[in-house]
Formats: C-alpha cells, structure tokens, sequence
C-alpha cells in the first residue's frame, strides 16, 4: 500500500497536478509484472527522462556558478554529485522506498532498501516533476533536495579539499590517530550553520563551520593546516 503519497510530494515542495504521475514515478516494474497488467506502466521510462534533465540541472547550475572551470572539470564536479550514491542517500532522507509499489517477490528481498532501486526512483521522480510542471519547477525541486552536495561541490572547488591535505601530511607520521567531532549546530532547519573540531591523537588541532557538517569539517582541517604551517590564513 501507499504511505500518503501527498505528503512526499509536500516534503519535495512540489504540489502535482496530476497525481499519476508521482504514482507511476513510484511503480517498480515488478510491481507491473506481478500484476500481469499489459497496460500497466513503471517508473523506467521516467527514469531515463528524470536521469537526462538532473544532468542538464546540475551541469547548468556548475556552469553558471563556476565560471573559469574547465570542461573536463565541470564533468567531474557533476558527476560527483549526480551518481547511484548521492541519489540513494537523498532517497533514503525522502524515505522513498515506504512509497513504492513493488511486486512480492522484490519487495521480499528487500527491493525498497536496494541503492540502485532507490537511486533509479528518484530519478523518476525528477522526471515526473518535469512532465507535471516543467523545466523550471523541476529545477527548483532538484536545487532545493541536492542544495547541500551542490554547495560541497562547489566549495571543494573553490577552496581545496583541506581534508585529503591534512590526511595525507599526518599519515606521514606513524601512530597518529585523526578524528572529527560535530560539536554544535545553531539556526533554523532551513539556514543550519554547523560546527565541527579535528583532533589529532585526542588534542583539538582545529576547529571550523559551514553550511553543511561536510563543510565544517573542511574549515575545521584549513585551521589545522594553517597551525601546521602548511596553509595560509
């Protein structure tokens, strides 16, 4: 059965105007074959729509945004954000899979906590979007629900991924133990701000803050990096 397919339509702030859409976004082809139902349809062919118009969203949104990237740049900036991982972990956030119609036997092996399955749906989801209301609604579905990987991205970009850095100038040393802790986060759901510590070998080598815990963490190793003297302020 459908958990109240309103309310994921509620949570991705996009109101359908046509239902049926979403429902069939929500349809995995077992559930079709299962039924014998010739006429029925699955999510596969929204799929490979929601696929094509995700990548032209985020490629637009990398284009605009990073201005003096390469081609070959943007391709991997993009597709470190639209891949099976980061669509699986934004499904699972939706709990998507509570709202899929699977035949039994899918359903049996665990077909609604499956990443590819999840990936795929959710695909099909922005693809139902863009048929319902078109290009623009579906670019501001897709900039809402992947704001926190786009931001990551682009940041990494912008300013080094200060992490990898400091990983690799601490494995130079034999012993050393690294570890970051979310030690607070203030403001509303919306407009989060979180802050993050790296410690080396339990002592507080720096601490930072961002939108994203991903962020802080980011800031929280430039400030390490700097107190090492590999980075300037």
């Amino acid at each position: 059965m459908f958990k109240d397919i309103l309310r994921l339509s509620g949570n991705l702030k996009y109101e359908f105007n046509d239902i049926n859409i979403l429902k069939t976004a929500l349809t995995h082809s077992s559930y079709v074959n299962e039924h014998n139902n010739k006429n029925g349809i699955s999510n596969e062919r929204l799929e490979f729509l929601g696929d094509a118009v995700l990548d032209l969203i985020v490629g637009e949104y990398f284009f605009y945004n990073l201005k003096n990237t390469s081609e070959g740049k943007l391709s991997k900036l993009r597709s470190s954000v639209v891949n099976e991982e980061t669509l699986f972990e934004i499904g699972v956030k939706f709990s998507i899979g509570d709202y899929m119609r699977f035949g039994k036997g899918e359903l049996k092996f665990g077909g609604k906590k499956r990443k590819s399955i999840i990936a795929d749906c959710l695909e099909a989801i922005i693809g139902a979007v863009f048929i319902d209301g078109g290009y623009e609604a579906t670019k501001k579905v897709v900039l809402n629900i992947f704001k926190e990987k786009l931001i990551e991205a682009k940041e990494f970009k912008l300013n080094g991924d200060y992490k990898s850095r400091l990983q690799e100038i601490l494995q130079k040393t034999n012993g050393v133990t690294l570890n970051y802790n979310l030690y607070n986060e203030t403001g509303p759901d919306n407009d989060k701000v979180f802050y993050s510590e790296v410690r080396v070998n339990g002592e507080i080598l720096g601490r930072g803050s961002g939108s994203t815990k991903k962020l802080s963490e980011q800031m929280a190793a430039k400030e390490a990096l700097v107190k090492l003297g590999e980075e300037d302020v």
